[in-house]
């Protein structure tokens, strides 16, 4: 499995708190082994953002990806339910 991590993606990422960049390295581990295992609750988006993906990190913080081809994925943004705008 290849993950891509956007420009933007990065940026949010340096500014989120350390306990949760600790928990969203966690989660990737996880999304590594299965994207779609059951504790990462990963779900396809609606309107504007039909054509991508999203997890949980926790109740509040989310990672939106996109599946570029089989094994290839982008991870678009990182943030609380705001990234949804």
């Amino acid at each position: 499995m290849e993950i891509i991590y956007s420009p933007t993606f990065l940026k949010k990422y340096k500014k989120l708190p350390y306990k949760i960049k600790e928990l969203a390295e966690n989660k990737e581990v996880v999304f590594r082994k299965n994207p779609f295992n059951p504790t990462l609750k990963t779900h396809k988006l609606h309107g504007k953002f039909k054509d991508l993906y999203s997890f949980s990190i926790n109740h509040q913080y989310r990672i939106i990806f996109e599946i570029e081809k089989e094994q290839v994925f982008i991870f678009l943004l990182i943030g609380k339910h705001n990234i949804y705008k």
